[in-house]
């Protein structure tokens, strides 16, 4: 499908269409409808302009999801600015290096974010307004707050007839144009700036569109759970639910158990986008106690008995996620296979995804009903994907991406841009083979592998995989000190709070675990010793571990 000629028309004509839906809600607060959200973006354009705001000035956002978040977002967009959206979750000494180094004119913050940041470390800021009602908390220029002081005169001056969707009128963005600089949570590495241009933004939109185009309607309704500063949660649980007319519910609280299942109960979300953290939870607390009883597992095994049991396992599991969606898909890192091989037992409806914050996100995909278990889908729309590698279908290789997804490159940094886009090509640093049908199969990452003694390509997160299904093991990494593996291991503590383990008992049971996990794999990736951590480990906002910091960890 050819592009259209600007994403900014899309979000006006979702605007128009849905005028009277509703658009956004913070769980459990307010709601705005489509026509309230043109509005706001109007006077927000008002700020904009008192503030001396130009087309291709960067605009920061940071703060916890919500409502008002997203409609900066889209504020900035159709001024014609560049968003540049920053973890809250970042340090705060991130968030003054970011903003300083997108050159922002405006940031926008949450009120924790607020009570943490220093206005006098970013010096080019005009000014930082707060998420929560767009008042001015810090400028540099009287022109915005006076401008904030009789915002609502300035917007009846300007719309005297009030604001009808005729009066929509937004920037014409070109496909190359940079419309937002996102900032990798850095798992591997420091973050950088990722310049995403328009029509990554689209493409990915519209691939949203084209797989579920019958399956989420206008009106359906979303629970909106990771972070809109990153780009999985950005593309697939608010930019393509705005396009489509659909009813986003941002969970502005901490997800604790309580408060999650509460809010899936009570919107019955259309479809669930998360990370594995999520899913391994629940199948861990709610699901595998149960049936690793041995009576249990027999009748699992039996014919017609065992497929009931399976058929209520799932039917338990789509009713603590609401009940009413048509698939859960999982991203942003990888599964467990003892936790997704029960998921495909019991006819769990779930695909996995594979994305990169440097493609908007979106690499590969594929439908639950057609998904190969162990894969994370197929090439996307308007996306290739092949392997650096002699025998693609057999030996792991890089993973190589080109099309309309990926970025222009990262903002400021011509060195890492070369060596990341090579010919036209993205090098993802995941590696991985693709079958004969196209199914891509992730091995670990580039900058993970390790060697053997003899040359042995090893895959830590091979290893990480069948560590994490052992008794009492919660997190882990694995590590190599000279020709030596080790594993890094954060313990099930609550469990251990339950049976009572001192640190005796558990270091036992690891080294059992270890003795257990040696017999199941190659002597170049046996493990040499198990360090018990006090602590969970370090992780970026989507919840992966930052491996980096541990590979240098005393044994």
């Amino acid at each position: 499908m050819q592009l259209p000629q600007s994403f900014n028309q899309v979000l006006a004509d979702s605007i128009r269409e849905n005028w009277t839906r509703n658009s956004m809600s913070d769980y459990g607060e307010f709601t705005f409808q489509y026509k309230d959200v043109a509005r706001i973006i109007e006077k927000i354009h008002i700020l904009f302009e008192a503030a001396g705001v130009r087309k291709g000035d960067k605009i920061a956002l940071c703060g916890r999801n919500q409502s008002r978040w997203g409609i900066a977002f889209f504020a900035t967009l159709t001024y014609g600015a560049v968003a540049v959206p920053v973890l809250h979750e970042f340090h705060p000494e991130q968030v003054h290096q970011i903003v300083n180094h997108s050159e922002a004119r405006l940031l926008f913050v949450g009120q924790q974010v607020w009570k943490k940041i220093n206005a006098d470390e970013m010096p080019n800021l005009a000014g930082i307004l707060s998420n929560e009602d767009y008042n001015v908390l810090f400028a540099r220029t009287p022109e915005i707050k006076e401008a904030r002081e009789k915002l609502n005169l300035l917007f009846g001056e300007r719309y005297p007839d009030s604001f009808r969707p005729e009066n929509i009128s937004y920037h014409k963005d070109e496909p190359e144009e940079l419309a937002v600089i996102n900032y990798t949570s850095g798992t591997t590495s420091n973050s950088k700036g990722v310049m995403i241009p328009y029509r990554a933004l689209w493409s990915n939109t519209q691939f949203a569109y084209e797989v579920l185009e019958d399956k989420l309607l206008p009106g359906d309704a979303v629970l909106s759970m990771l972070p809109m500063a990153h780009m999985y949660g950005m593309a697939f649980e608010f930019l393509f639910e705005f396009t489509r007319g659909i009813h986003i519910n941002f969970l502005t609280k901490v997800p604790s158990p309580v408060i999650l299942m509460k809010a899936l109960a009570d919107i019955k979300p259309g479809i669930l986008i998360c990370v594995p953290l999520i899913i391994e939870k629940i199948v861990r607390k709610a699901v595998l106690p149960k049936i690793k009883d041995p009576k249990v597992r027999l009748l699992m095994n039996l014919p017609v008995i065992g497929d009931q049991i399976k058929k209520k396992i799932c039917e338990g599991m789509k009713q603590a996620f609401g009940g009413r969606y048509y698939e859960v898909i999982i991203g942003g890192a990888a599964l467990n296979q003892e936790i997704e091989a029960l998921l495909k037992d019991v006819g769990f409806n779930y695909t996995i995804g594979y994305g990169a914050t440097e493609c908007a996100p979106i690499l590969a995909y594929e439908d639950w009903t057609r998904f190969r278990q162990g894969s994370c889908g197929k090439a996307a729309p308007r996306m290739e994907l092949r392997i650096d590698s002699p025998d693609p279908e057999n030996i792991p290789g890089e993973i190589l991406a080109r099309g309309m997804n990926v970025m222009l490159g990262y903002y400021k940094n011509p060195e890492a841009t070369a060596e990341t886009l090579v010919d036209g090509w993205y090098h993802t640093g995941d590696l991985g083979i693709i079958d004969a049908e196209g199914n891509v199969f992730i091995k670990g990452r580039s900058k993970n592998m390790l060697l053997g003694a003899n040359g042995q390509n090893i895959y830590p997160e091979e290893i990480e995989d069948k560590l994490s299904s052992l008794p009492m093991v919660q997190e882990c990494v694995v590590i190599q000190k000279g020709e030596k593996m080790y594993g890094l291991v954060y313990p099930d503590m609550e469990q251990a709070k339950k049976l009572n383990l001192g640190m005796n008992e558990l270091k036992a049971i690891m080294e059992q675990n270890r003795k257990d996990l040696n017999l199941q794999i190659p002597a170049y990736e046996q493990l040499a010793g198990i360090r018990i951590m006090e602590h969970e480990f370090e992780k970026t906002p989507k919840r992966s571990i930052k491996r980096f910091l541990y590979k240098d960890a005393e044994i």
